[in-house]
């Protein structure tokens, strides 16, 4: 996926640390960002978000930069 300046970011899986650092906010704060898309999102699976949930967040949050 490509941010808003045309860089290329690589949806694979991240953990929601990486996730925190990527978009340079706390896990709290991410936590509030991602609660209203909970259900669309679903429950990782192990440590990482998958493919289509890392879509989804990106899709919803918009690509970090």
């Amino acid at each position: 996926m490509q941010d808003s300046k045309g860089k290329e970011l690589p949806v694979k899986p991240y953990s929601f640390k990486e996730l925190c650092v990527l978009y340079d906010i706390s896990g709290k704060t991410l936590l509030k960002w991602l609660k209203p898309f909970k259900n669309e999102i679903g429950e990782r699976v192990g440590r990482y978000y998958n493919v289509l949930q890392v879509q989804t967040i990106f899709k919803r949050l918009g690509v970090p930069y």
